[in-house]
């Protein structure tokens, strides 16, 4: 029986390649598993593009969101002869780099993003595929302009620093004169830069926006795109994607001239997933938290999208599924693999233990829908 492993990240606790070696060893003997790991634009997209196509890994010292410097990687692979650069942003400016007390939007910056990018352009490369997603900033790329070589000017004519609560000092922006190569940003939410369901409103809070700063926030990105409209020309504020990682769906078209396309159909086509899926008998998916989410382009239910065309069985198993989410009606199979009552703590360090106990008793359901 042919198996097509294919899960996204369990945030916190295991990549999408651990992940997927954790159900193939939980599935034991019987079954002929190929692993292709997922991601959706977001962490761990240019592991899960690495780890599909091969290719190399570069290190390189960037600074994170509050200016510190890290040690961050972006890969490289070829493909068609072509050599492309994927820089996830959230390598170097993630909301996992800081402590949820060091959460500071008026301090936290892209500008290592813009730095990583840079690395990979210095590498001659033919084209970039950025991951947008999991980012600490709410800057609209401002910070990563800065380190392309954008300058954002004040009255008396400085250049402002790179940080968010410089920026509504600016009254020009001036573009570096460089030629970029293509740019695709891997983006999974279609929110635009402001408004009710923009950046700041829908993905501050959990980057430490208060509902008091809103309105301030909100002038200070809307600041921004008027520099953008008048003086790049640029009108893309209300652009689905916009509003993506604090508005760095934004910056990426502004600054990088970037074209936005949906995350899990850029990973997906690149590591060969509709051919994996046509060969397998079934595919077992999944990530950390199956929920609402979960049916906004999020990897897991795009496989079983895709697999439900090719009349696949799909099993999904998750560190919880969200009661009442209709989330489980995506899949033949949905499963939380922690025990009700469990921690979030407890859940994220058995992760891999009880992940492979689900992926043992999912062999039985296997073996009882596909005979043979």
């Amino acid at each position: 029986m042919k198996i097509l492993i294919a899960p996204d990240k369990f945030k916190g606790s295991l990549s999408s390649r651990e992940a997927a070696e954790r159900i193939v060893a939980g599935l034991g003997a019987g079954f002929d598993c190929r692993i292709l790991p997922l991601a959706d634009g977001g962490e761990g997209t240019a592991e899960a593009i690495r780890s599909a196509l091969g290719g190399e890994r570069h290190v390189v010292a960037a600074e994170d969101p509050l200016g510190r410097t890290v040690t961050a990687s972006y890969s490289l692979v070829r493909r068609s002869g072509e050599r492309t650069a994927i820089v996830d942003m959230s390598e170097a400016s993630g909301l996992w780099r800081v402590d949820a007390a060091e959460r500071d939007p008026w301090r936290a910056s892209t500008y290592g993003s813009g730095q990583l990018l840079r690395a990979a352009m210095d590498q001659g490369v033919d084209r970039i595929l950025f991951g947008l997603g999991g980012s600490a900033t709410n800057d609209g790329g401002s910070g990563m302009a800065r380190a392309l070589g954008f300058e954002f000017i004040d009255a008396r004519g400085a250049c402002l620093a790179a940080i968010p609560e410089e920026l509504g000092r600016a009254v020009a922006v001036r573009a570096p004169r460089a030629d970029f190569p293509p740019v695709i940003a891997a983006c999974d939410v279609q929110n635009p830069l402001l408004g009710p369901n923009g950046a700041t409103r829908v993905f501050g809070p959990q980057k430490g926006v208060s509902a008091a700063d809103w309105e301030r926030h909100e002038e200070r990105l809307r600041h921004l795109a008027d520099l953008v409209e008048r003086d790049l020309q640029f009108a893309g504020r209300d652009l689905p994607g916009a509003g993506a990682a604090g508005g760095l769906g934004f910056g990426a078209m502004a600054f990088c001239g970037a074209r936005l396309q949906s995350g899990f159909a850029l990973v997906a086509e690149l590591t060969g997933l509709p051919a994996a899926l046509a060969e397998a008998d079934a595919v077992i998916t999944g990530e950390g938290s199956l929920d609402r989410q979960t049916l906004n382009g999020k990897g897991p239910h795009g496989v079983a999208v895709m697999a439900r065309s090719m009349g696949k069985p799909v099993i999904a198993l998750a560190g919880r599924v969200e009661a009442g989410s209709g989330v489980g009606e995506a899949f033949d199979l949905a499963r939380g693999i922690a025990p009700p009552g469990t921690s979030l703590e407890e859940s994220m360090a058995k992760a891999g233990e009880w992940l492979e106990l689900a992926a043992r008793e999912t062999a039985e359901w296997l073996r009882k829908r596909i005979p043979g």
